[in-house]
């Protein structure tokens, strides 16, 4: 059994303890500077053709810019070509929300598991991770992948073929988590 540690986590650590808990999440600092200065051929219907490359985003290696705030983060597609799974540096971002948490207290986390429960729970990390682990390779692809390919054109973030990745995912199954609460069916 594994515990978190009791200090202030960056964010790529808070990513990899929601994956433990079954959540995803991306983040990236509240501010973030220029381009990278290379661009990349993404000859969309409706535009643009070309993309900025970045390295800018912390942990990050070199990948298509979308935007910035909120950040949207493509992978090149040459990535796919290097091996079954997407490396962690390269994989896609999607972040839908405004606020960008510079950091995250592990000790004050908590999932609350409420509704069609016998018993509502308020479950930590320490409880989470407690659970049976369980680990899946798996592709994580983004709704809107591609959707810069339509015609006519959809609104919502101009992807090519890059907001998606293979992964090794490991965390506690939902149904751990609901049986701990009582789950109704």
């Amino acid at each position: 059994m594994r515990s978190p540690p009791s200090r202030s986590l960056t964010r790529r650590d808070f990513v990899h303890g929601c994956v433990a808990a079954g959540l995803t999440a991306y983040a990236v600092p509240a501010s973030v500077p220029a381009w990278a200065g290379s661009t990349v051929s993404l000859p969309l219907p409706g535009g643009p053709n070309e993309r900025d490359i970045t390295t800018d985003f912390p942990q990050k290696g070199a990948m298509i810019l979308q935007r910035t705030r909120p950040p949207l983060l493509e992978t090149p597609f040459e990535v796919f070509d290097q091996g079954v799974f997407t490396p962690n540096d390269q994989f896609y971002v999607r972040w839908h929300w405004a606020v960008i948490p510079p950091s995250i207290e592990v000790d004050k986390f908590r999932l609350n598991v409420h509704g069609s429960v016998n018993q509502p729970r308020s479950l930590s990390l320490t409880d989470i991770m407690a659970l049976p682990q369980i680990e899946y390779a798996a592709v994580n692809q983004c709704s809107g992948n591609s959707r810069g390919l339509f015609r006519p054109r959809v609104a919502g973030g101009q992807w090519d073929n890059g907001a998606m990745g293979n992964a090794r995912w490991s965390g506690v199954r939902l149904k751990d988590v609901l049986d701990r609460a009582g789950r109704q069916l």
